[in-house]
This record gives C-alpha cells, structure tokens and sequence, in this order.
C-alpha cells in the first residue's frame, strides 16, 4: 500500500509498505477513505518530537471502511468509522475514570519505557506519533491497523460525508476539551491563543459553552477572519500589544479564562521568543513557550488556564511567580477523543457545531508531502489539508 512515512527533519515521502494485518483479536483493519494533516504533525515535520524513526508512518486524524475485524471486535465490515487518535484498552483505572489519554495499556510494553523515563508515567498510545507514544503506524496511509477496535471507533450513519466527522478523530474533541477545560462560566471572556483548527474549534465551543465573549489572537489575517466568524474579537500580535491590548478590552481586569493553542513553537520577535529559539537551535532547550507565557500574565486573578498545545519538554522563564501569586489554575493534557465521540456527533448531525469550513485543500494522498509544506510554509492561506487515498 502507498504511505506518507516521516525520513528526517522536513523530509517526509510516499512509500509502498506491507500492508497491515491484524495482531491481535480486538484489532480492526480500516480501508482510509480520509485522513488530515494535523497542526501537531507539523512538530514532527520540524525535527522537534524525540524517537521518530525513519520510515515511519504519519497520521492521526483519519477514518474510513471497516474490511477486516478480529475476534474480539464489535465493529462489522463495511461500517464507516472515525478512529480516535488515542489509542486506549477501555478497562483499565484510566479508562474507567474517562481518561482516555492517560490510559495504562495503550502502549506496548517495549514502548512504555521511554515515556517513562520522560515523563515518569506512559501515556495512552498515539497513531503516528513516535515510538515514545507508541510506534503505531498511522493513517495517511491507505490502510491502518486499529488497535482496540472495540473501544475506539465510533460508527459514522449512512449519507453523511466523511468531512463533516472526520475532525471528529482529534482537533474538535481537543478544542471542546479546551473550552471544557476553561470552566467557562456565563458572562466570561475567554481568550485564546492560536487561531488554528484546534484554536477555532475552541472558540467555537466557548461561546457554545456559554462564553459571552472570545478574543482570539494571531497574526495570519485569514486565520483571525475565520475567528470573527464565530463572533470572536481580535487581536493581530503583529500589530498590537497583546497584554495591553487585552487590559483595555477587559477594563484592565483581564479575561476569565485563558486558552494557549499555539504549543511549542510559538511565533513572534519577542525576546524570551528569540531566547527559546536559541536554545533549541543550540540543542539546550526543546520547546518555545511565548503563548503560554504571555496568556498567564495576561488571565485574571483567580481566572483559568486551558492548554490543549502540545508541549514536548522542559521549559524554563515559566512565570510560576504570577501564576501562584494570581491563583491560577491550569487544566492540560491529551484529548480523552472517546469521552466526547457520541455527543459531538449529535451535535455535527442537529448541525450545532461547523467544521467543513476549516478545509482549505484537498489533495490526493500521493501529494502529501506537499501538503506538508504548504501547511508549513502558508499558514496564513492554508487552514487544514484532506487527504483522499485513490482521489
């Protein structure tokens, strides 16, 4: 089968590889008839996740037809399926508490060491996304392997296209999880970093959440337009003084609740921006953490702190002063995707939530490597690439 399969920093290709089969009895294999490229992906594209391996297969927002079930599966060949990102037993503490991400068997046993000596815990298992989550192969492929088949995938209804759910795999749970994680009150001002898919499907779900106001902050024009969509205000960081900016939005209390969804590689000239990105030119730091700075100076005394960016490593000028001085609190972690499958997708179907307006392009799965740098180098005209096996 053809492959899109990591080869080094910014080096990504079409590969013909095995196709897969199944391991184990709860396993499925799934014919992709969908699958995207993430913002998180882009991390990958840039050197900055640990353990990748060359030939490595990409991909964690992908769904598809059923064609082969294992024994244990309750899936059925032929039903069409979103198949979340995290990769989760479904029995285990974790799991029972809804804790998807954090779950204790979702990695193999050979893989759990890794995570552990980084993170001191394993997580759940990632598609796609290193040996340090996994080792899975992923799906901008033509075929995937589905661990826990049983657990995962939720079964999409006859006639509805496959992009009014594919997001359903991982960016709007991530974003409803975001807002979720706000403790969004009626009344509130929310403001979010980041106005990329998983920053406008936060914005989204804060005003569905109850939020009388969202400021959205980035600098690409179309991104900010795509936010004002939504109703959201905006902030150019380019052409504005975010901190300033957002005290006289706020009459100089500040925004209830704060959202960082930009991550590890924060843009922008700004000095401790510059310092991070010595560092990790230099291979003394991992992660740029401007946002997330900036967005716990600027939140209220006693506001919320909602960070869905993925962050990799350590990071150091962390304003730990302001954020106990304030009373802050601060909700984090990888999308429980299996906890929100069943009511976001009664929300796509009574036509609450959008999200066919974040496709940009749609390429055939051969020119995924240019949808790798399109996304990498045209953030401001490219919002979110489909990639359609056989097109």
């Amino acid at each position: 089968m053809k492959a899109i399969a990591w080869h080094g920093k910014h080096d990504v290709r079409v590969d013909t590889v095995d196709d897969p089969g199944i391991v184990n009895p709860r396993d499925c294999i799934i014919k992709v008839t969908s699958t995207a490229i993430c913002g998180s992906d882009l991390h990958l594209y840039d050197g900055y996740i640990p353990t990748m391996q060359s030939g490595d297969i990409l991909g964690h927002e992908f769904m598809g037809e059923v064609v082969e079930v294992g024994a244990k599966s309750t899936l059925k060949k032929g039903q069409r399926v979103v198949v979340p990102f995290t990769i989760s037993c479904g029995s285990c503490y974790h799991c029972t508490k809804q804790q998807f991400s954090a779950c204790d068997n979702g990695l193999p046993a050979d893989n759990q060491d890794i995570a552990q000596e980084l993170y001191g815990q394993p997580m759940a298992g990632l598609f796609g996304y290193s040996h340090m989550t996994g080792g899975y192969a992923g799906g901008q492929a033509e075929y995937v392997r589905v661990p826990f088949s049983d657990v995962g995938p939720i079964v999409i209804p006859d006639g509805v296209e496959d992009e009014k759910v594919l997001f359903l795999s991982d960016i709007l749970p991530t974003g409803w999880m975001a807002a979720e994680n706000a403790d969004i009150e009626p009344g509130d001002t929310v403001a979010v970093w980041g106005c990329g898919p998983v920053g406008l499907f936060a914005i989204q779900s804060a005003f569905l959440l109850g939020a009388e106001r969202v400021i959205a902050i980035d600098h690409f024009p179309n991104r900010l337009k795509l936010a004002a969509k939504f109703g959201a205000e905006t902030i150019n960081f380019e052409e504005s003084a975010v901190y300033e900016a957002l005290m006289v939005m706020t009459g100089g209390i500040g925004p209830d609740a704060v959202i960082d969804s930009v991550g590890l590689e924060a843009h922008g000239f700004f000095v401790d921006n510059v310092l991070d990105q010595i560092k990790v030119s230099t291979f003394t730091g991992t992660d740029r953490a401007h946002a997330n700075r900036q967005a716990i100076i600027a939140c209220r005394k006693g506001g919320r702190v909602s960070m869905p960016a993925v962050y990799g490593g350590f990071v150091d000028k962390w304003p730990l002063g302001a954020f106990m001085e304030k009373g802050l609190t601060l909700k984090t972690g990888q999308t429980h995707v299996q906890r929100y499958l069943k009511p976001l997708l009664t929300a796509i179907l009574e036509e609450k939530i959008d999200t066919t307006f974040l496709i940009s392009h749609r390429l055939p799965l051969e020119q995924g490597p240019e949808g790798y740098r399109m996304f990498h180098d045209e953030q401001n005209e490219v919002t979110k690439i489909v990639l359609k096996p056989g097109m």
